[in-house]
């Protein structure tokens, strides 16, 4: 498979706990060499583009010694977690070998043949920043990683590990760590600035695009050398600066065999037009991830006035593994137009594992089982609806268009609550609803871009996602704009369709009946 569509729709599945809810659910060990084929055609028929299987990575004993530690921090997520749930954490990588208890690399080629077989791609981790406590690369090049004189140990406590690497040689390595938070005590920080460490990344992730289609690059601003010097320039002053970046010098060197090979940044700290020039094809967008939550419908439509070829490269969320449940953190009133925004802006769109259902439980990526949670059957018809909605070719190929919403009379209200875009590709043309707040919202929504193609006639305004129908006239909705009255949590995704047209298609079928 070659080629990523435009505005690509991508679906995190926590592996290890997925894996274990099948073969819970269907009685019988399920690695990813046997999935059912059904369970992948359910998956299929969400008209996604890509799945991403978060934590297949080999993660070592030590990462699992470390993580049992903290068994009682996992008791909030799985009351009845026991040492045989932990793993340790996904993000403290052992070594990248898939996890022979998840169905080995072979298993991995299995599952991914399925996904092929299907037009369905297949994203996996690179974690650029730092490897679990016994990777192979600590005692063969510890070169790779930051080193400190033995006095940190005692200077800064718990940010720094004591490691024998040869017979007599003992070295003090870093743990892993963002310049604003402690150390991450099951890692070891890797040295951003290594001509060594670069090379060996460059392998690493040739060697992951043999296996899959993409990567999701965990931290992946950690990595330019501005952070990387704010983070370990006070330890090693004499640092010096690689000429090149370190992604700038990695990406290109991947695609010289796999040209069509994805790279998704995690990115915080508004560095994703830095990330994006290094060579990203997507970066988190943290920013309206933000507003969404916080209900700025203000902030997010400034925010939507960026240039497209920004708005386009960014992949957009409502939950992850690292990020609250949004039936948790948002409800699941509000959950429902805030996945309706993600999924119908241009660029990427990420979905989550267990998001349709209503899921609440965030859990934590050291453990391999989730508890039974409530679902809502409502919700999931609802996500079913909508990305059967987006995918239509107008959201991978159209024109986007974000349009400008006024009071519509004196004393109407709240047209400031509401969201209003379109997407247009020849005579098709869909515009998107939606009202953010917990109040009844009007507006009168200036369609003026698209006044030549209303004149003239009457239209049917089909919202696809609730099947009801309103009749307009053009010429009153290019003179005036579109009055809509939306209910609190509402979105309607609108369907222009010429009235005539309407009636000579239900002419028809009154007439075959």
């Amino acid at each position: 498979m070659t080629n990523w569509s435009n505005n690509p729709r991508i679906y995190e599945i926590n592996t290890w706990v997925w894996l274990t809810t099948l073969s819970q659910n269907y009685n019988y060990p399920i690695t990813l060499n046997n999935v059912p084929e059904e369970v992948i055609d359910q998956l299929a028929s969400y008209n996604l583009d890509a799945i991403w299987l978060m934590g297949i990575w080999y993660r070592g004993k030590a990462t699992q010694l470390s993580a049992w530690n903290y068994i009682h921090e996992y008791e909030g997520a799985l009351p009845d977690v026991t040492k045989d749930d932990v793993a340790g954490s996904a993000y403290a990588i052992g070594a990248y070998d898939v996890e022979e208890a998840l169905g080995g690399r072979d298993g991995l080629a299995v599952f991914r043949q399925q996904l092929h077989n299907r037009g369905l791609k297949l994203i996996l981790d690179f974690v650029p920043n730092h490897t679990g406590l016994d990777h192979p690369w600590l005692l063969e090049h510890p070169e790779y990683y930051i080193q400190a004189d033995p006095l940190w140990l005692e200077k800064a406590q718990g940010e720094f590990f004591e490691l024998k690497i040869a017979k007599r040689t003992k070295a003090i390595f870093a743990h892993g760590r963002d310049p604003y938070f402690p150390g991450w005590i099951d890692t070891a920080q890797l040295n951003a600035y290594s001509y060594g460490y670069r090379k060996a990344a460059i392998k690493t992730l040739r060697d992951i695009a043999t296996m899959a289609d993409g990567v999701r690059c965990d931290m992946a601003m950690l990595m330019t050398n501005d952070v990387f010097r704010h983070s370990w320039g006070w330890l090693h002053p004499d640092m010096e600066v690689p000429e090149k970046e370190f992604w700038t010098e990695i990406i290109p060197r991947v695609r010289e065999k796999n040209s069509d090979f994805l790279f998704i940044a995690e990115a915080y700290w508004n560095m994703n037009y830095q990330l994006l020039e290094q060579g990203f094809d997507y970066t988190y967008d943290k920013t309206i991830y933000d507003r969404i939550v916080s209900g700025d419908v203000n902030g997010i439509r400034s925010h939507l006035r960026a240039d497209m070829n920004y708005l386009k490269r960014q992949i957009r969320f409502i939950e992850n593994h690292d990020e609250p449940r949004a039936a948790d953190s948002l409800g699941l009133a509000r959950s429902r137009p805030a996945a309706v925004l993600i999924s119908t802006l241009p660029g990427a769109t990420l979905l989550h594992d267990g998001q349709f259902s209503g899921r609440i439980i965030k859990l934590p990526v050291h453990i391999t089982r989730q508890p039974n949670e409530r679902e809502y059957p409502a919700l999931k018809t609802y996500y079913k609806r909508l990305l059967d909605e987006v995918s239509d070719d107008i959201y991978h190929h159209g024109q986007w268009q974000l349009f400008d919403c006024y009071a519509a009379c004196d004393g109407c209200m709240g047209d400031y609550n509401l969201l209003t875009y379109g997407w247009r590709q020849g005579d098709d043309m869909r515009l998107v609803v939606l009202n953010m707040s917990n109040e009844w919202s009007q507006g009168a929504i200036d369609l003026s871009p698209w006044a030549n193609d209303l004149r003239g006639q009457d239209w049917v305004l089909l919202d696809t996602l609730h099947r009801t129908y309103i009749e307009e006239n053009g010429d009153d909705v290019a003179n005036l704009g579109l009055f809509v009255d939306v209910e609190p949590h509402q979105a309607m995704i609108l369907h222009f369709e010429p009235l005539k047209l309407r009636k000579q298609r239900t002419r028809r079928r009154s007439a075959r009946v």
